[in-house]
């Protein structure tokens, strides 16, 4: 049974940082794209980050470009988000979800993911 499991989460202060992981179990980590997925309040999902299944290739979204890294450890089987210099407009349930391929897609595509996480709530607010 494929398993997405994100920690991490919670209020923090604009300019401040969180790292969320996401433990994956069920599949066999290290042959699939992983994404980051986040939905505002009120907004439609968006794709933050992408790492391919060997972690050579990576996409940030351009909304969180020099904030954002995307790493992950597949000894551990484990998805990490590192979040830097964070804005209100960051405010999100974060989403792990794998990819059905090895390399992520150029286009966000929903139904190229066939498991989601639980996700996290972030919030940043003074």
């Amino acid at each position: 049974q494929v398993q997405l499991v994100e920690s991490g989460g919670g209020l923090v202060q604009p300019g401040g940082s969180l790292r969320l992981s996401c433990a994956a179990s069920g599949f066999t980590f290290s042959s699939y794209c992983l994404s980051w997925v986040r939905q505002a309040p009120g907004k439609g999902l968006e794709r933050v980050s992408d790492i391919n299944g060997g972690g050579a290739s990576t996409y940030v979204a351009d909304s969180v470009k020099g904030r954002f890294t995307i790493s992950r450890d597949n000894a551990k089987n484990t998805l990490y988000l590192q979040m830097n210099s964070l804005k209100p407009e960051d405010t999100a349930v974060y989403y792990c979800a794998k990819n059905r391929y090895y390399s992520c897609s150029y286009y966000y595509r929903e139904e190229e993911y066939d498991y989601w996480g639980q996700g996290t709530q972030v919030t940043v607010s003074s």
